[in-house]
């Protein structure tokens, strides 16, 4: 399954290892591919020292939640999103906030999920009647049928 994850639920992974989206990119890459976009990794060092005084963390810490999260995601080259699939994302994304508009159109081009924790851009897209949306708490539930399976073909 491709998940295309977006700047918060990276942020809020590196943020926080331990917490639901935290363990579901690290050990639910095991089951499914997460994607994003280039961009992503320059978005997460411009915003390094907020992140740091948000979370505690020293900046070997920051480096550690940074490699872990972003090792587990395959980042593809904006140039790669055709234009035809950003003109559509800026559409959808327009009421809400176009700075999303290259996680949608990467969703589009890779036919996948968008993984989201900003309730304003999924109802946004939503009402739009998007559907390539899958919530925390869906893939968590995905994640959990999987590891069953996997448990059980184990056992």
């Amino acid at each position: 399954m491709k998940i295309i994850v977006d700047t918060n639920i990276v942020f809020s992974a590196i943020l926080n290892s331990q917490s639901k989206i935290g363990q579901l990119i690290i050990y639910g890459s095991k089951f499914f591919d997460f994607y994003s976009v280039n961009l992503l990794k320059s978005e997460i060092l411009d915003h390094k020292n907020k992140l740091l005084k948000h979370s505690g963390m020293d900046d070997a810490q920051f480096e550690r939640a940074y490699e872990i999260i972003t090792d587990r995601i395959t980042f593809i080259d904006e140039i790669l999103i055709s234009d035809k699939d950003i003109d559509i994302a800026i559409d959808l994304v327009s009421e809400t906030d176009e700075d999303d508009a290259l996680f949608v159109a990467l969703a589009n081009h890779m036919e996948s999920q968008l993984w989201s924790g900003d309730k304003k851009l999924m109802n946004g897209l939503l009402t739009k009647g998007y559907k390539r949306l899958i919530s925390t708490e869906n893939l968590y539930s995905v994640f959990l049928q999987k590891e069953l399976e996997s448990l059980r073909a184990h056992e």
